[in-house]
Parts: structure tokens; sequence; C-alpha cells
């Protein structure tokens, strides 16, 4: 009995958790950038994040990031051109060169380029990509998607 009982609590454990990616497209969904935020418990404020850069079928490489409080959930994407990208959370920066997938040393002021947009948690937690007006990006007007998974 008690086991049954706590199987049917379990999903409630893990209802309130935060386990949300979104995309940038670069060239369509078989090149592109994902950030990926993970909460392990309801109980716990921080969520631990992942940067996933995809060139298929070439190379898919994922990096950890940082773990900061979901209040604080704010990732900041700029293009430096020839397919590098840079991914600021806070202070920390991570450049990544995504025709091979591979990562790249921290940028100076310059290196960083041009903002494209922010990765947010919305108010119910639903993590979306906002796209700078003025940022040059991919073609499609749809390049950017959030995925809950």
């Amino acid at each position: 009995m008690k086991r049954s009982i706590l199987i049917l609590l379990t999903p409630l454990l893990l209802a309130g958790c935060i386990r949300q990616s979104a995309s940038y497209y670069i060239d369509g969904a078989s090149h592109s950038l994902t950030v990926r935020a993970e909460q392990a418990y309801f109980w716990n404020d921080d969520v631990v994040v992942k940067l996933v850069a995809a060139h298929m079928p070439d190379c898919q490489r994922q990096f950890p990031m940082t773990t900061l409080p979901a209040a604080d959930f704010a990732i900041a994407l700029y293009s430096g051109g020839d397919n590098v990208y840079s991914v600021r959370v806070g202070k920390q920066v991570i450049r990544v060169e995504t025709q091979n997938c591979t990562r790249l040393t921290e940028p100076t002021t310059d290196e960083l380029g041009e903002q494209l947009g922010t990765f947010r948690l919305d108010g119910e937690n639903k993590m979306v990509f906002e796209k700078i007006a003025s940022a040059a990006g991919p073609a499609d007007p749809g390049a950017a998607a959030a995925v809950t998974e």
C-alpha cells in the first residue's frame, strides 16, 4: 500500500521542475544553437544551464555552462561571424564555432560580435528566445523556437 502511494506521489515531486530548452536556428533545424535549463527538484531555485551546438550530420556537442537561480535566467547570444557564436551568462562567456562544434577561447570585447537576442524563462517558466529587432540573423523569420522536454 505504501509503495503504491509513493509511486502515485512521484509525479507531484517532479511537477514543479523546470526542464526547458530553446533553439536559435542558424541555417535550418540541422544547424542550430540550443540552450537547455534543468531544475533537479522543485524546492531548489537553481537551474543547470547547458549549450548544445549542432551542425548535423557533421557534429553535435554539449557544453556545460553554469548553475544560476531561475529568477536570474538571462542568456545573451552574440554572432561573431563565420559560424562563431558567443553565449553570455553573467560574467561567463562561452564562444563556439558551429561548423565543427568546437569551443574556442573566451572572446575579447571586439570578438564578442553583435547581440542577436536573449534566452529567457517567461512568467510560466517556459524558455523563449527573444530576438533583438535590429540583429542580423538567419533569413528564416521563424529562426527561434522553444521546446519543452
